[in-house]
């Protein structure tokens, strides 16, 4: 019987694969065993983040395995790292499964776009996150921060828990739109919210399932998803309307409206600004949510630092609403959401496909094969981290990051492609963890099932039920 050319092309890279080298005669990296067809597609599905850390520290830095077929590598070290995202970033395309999936809701904004066009977006936007324009964002976030005290505290003369994951999602949530839209979302965001976990958890299923339904087809899942990202579509899309016909509002929108491309002076049309708003809101909310939610889960379990930051606020803030300007002196705030995000990333791995084949410590890394750089493995790495799961904020003391691989750490992803709202982020975090902390202390609630659910970003699976107290 006469093999077809895909069987034989099978058939070699098996024979390859046994012989320890691929087609072209370079060494396969190690990896673990897989089952024929389907590879490492169950243990990547139903254990991610264990897979990952298991063939790393079962296999080195550079670890195979394959999915239906398609070769993946997981790169590990800093080196690497660097390679992927700064050294050789333009032939590292983000042309992969998941980020296709991400498409169909983000469309092409700058987390899924490439190329020339991605460059022009980045031009047009970077303007809007100057600090010196974000600074002026810092009200609207303590305003929020402050209130939710007040909610807060309620909750704590009550003695009932509260699940914090579910507030941090409210809170950035109201941050996202006001910052971003001028709109108080807080009124819709039972609506919104709900809009956006379904689209989130339809985007993961699409990535992750080995066939999907074409969305045309009216299943009830298409349908809820269809039904999801029109809300969306909706608000986002009145909203540029509005502006359109000459409303005007000092937010991150107006800046995108009227932000040129500093070459050629071409602004950004309906279709653009849809998917730059969508894609800042989701990343904007989400991600910062999840982050204040470990930080707040973390420092249940070592309190004395949760006392170091209350202390470092009082200090700073005494009795007074926090400003951006206080940003600088709450040092200590800041070294413990840089360790929370080491130990929880919010994204937990960063996927790219080499558009021509490169080399990574001496293994062939295949061209249009799949490139895995894990935040959770490398951040983790004990060539680089002491006490790897330890909860320890000084690792980021400013002395001790001048020494650091640049590359060990990279919560917001690394080179040109660095997300462009790390340092908003970041001034959203200091200022909300600083004004709860303040005034409450956070305890876990006795019981509460605390489960790590990597989705695209990572997620606690069970919520993060919390007793809420007055500080002492």
């Amino acid at each position: 019987m006469k093999l077809g050319r895909a069987a034989r092309s099978a058939l070699a890279a098996a024979r390859a694969r046994r012989s320890g080298v691929d087609g072209a005669g370079h060494p396969w990296p190690p990896g673990p065993a897989g089952v024929p067809l389907l590879g490492h597609y169950r243990p990547m599905l139903t254990d991610r983040l264990g897979f990952l850390t298991n063939a790393f520290l079962d296999h080195g830095d550079v670890v195979r395995f394959h999915f239906l077929g398609m070769q993946a590598t997981l790169l590990a070290h800093p080196d690497a790292v660097e390679q992927v995202l700064q050294k050789n970033h333009r032939i590292y395309t983000k042309q992969t499964r998941g980020y296709g999936r991400l498409r169909e809701f983000l469309g092409n904004g700058l987390v899924t776009s490439e190329g020339d066009f991605w460059l022009k977006q980045r031009r047009i936007a970077q303007p809007a996150f100057h600090r010196r324009r974000i600074d002026g964002f810092a009200g609207v976030m303590v305003q929020a921060a402050e209130e939710l005290v007040g909610r807060l505290a309620r909750a704590a003369d009550g003695g009932s828990a509260v699940d914090v994951a579910h507030e941090m999602m409210e809170i950035t949530l109201r941050i996202a739109g006001e910052t971003l839209l001028s709109t108080d979302p807080s009124d819709r965001a039972q609506a919104v919210g709900k809009a956006l976990d379904v689209v989130l958890h339809e985007a993961n299923l699409r990535i992750n399932a080995p066939m999907v339904v074409p969305e045309s087809v009216p299943t009830p899942r298409n349908r809820r998803y269809r039904a999801a990202a029109r809300a969306l579509d909706d608000i986002v899309l009145g909203i540029i309307e509005q502006r359109r016909r000459g409303e005007r509002r000092d937010d991150l929108l107006q800046m995108l409206l009227e932000a040129e491309d500093e070459e050629t002076g071409e602004r950004m049309d309906d279709r653009q600004l849809r998917d730059e708003v969508m894609t800042m809101f989701l990343a904007g909310h989400e991600t910062t949510a999840n982050m204040l939610t470990w930080t707040l889960y973390l420092l249940s379990l070592a309190p004395e630092h949760a006392r170091r930051v209350r202390e470092e606020a009082i200090a700073v803030l005494g009795d007074r609403p926090a400003t951006a300007a206080d940003c600088k002196a709450l040092q200590y705030t800041k070294q413990v959401l840089q360790e929370s995000m080491r130990l929880r990333p919010p994204v937990w791995v960063v996927g790219r496909s080499p558009s021509e084949d490169d080399f990574v410590d001496g293994y062939r890394i295949p061209a249009h094969s799949l490139v895995f750089l894990s935040q959770w493995v490398t951040h983790r790495h004990p060539g680089f981290w002491d006490d790897p799961e330890g909860f320890d904020p000084e690792r980021f003391a400013p002395d001790r990051v001048k020494r650091m691989h640049r590359a060990q750490y990279f919560p917001f992803a690394a080179g040109p492609r660095m997300c462009i709202g790390a340092g908003f982020a970041m001034m959203e975090g200091q200022l909300l963890l600083a004004t709860l902390l303040r005034r409450l202390r956070f305890d876990l609630a006795p019981g509460h099932p605390v489960e790590m659910e990597p989705l695209i970003t990572l997620r606690p699976k069970h919520g993060m039920k919390m007793t809420v107290h007055h500080a002492a």
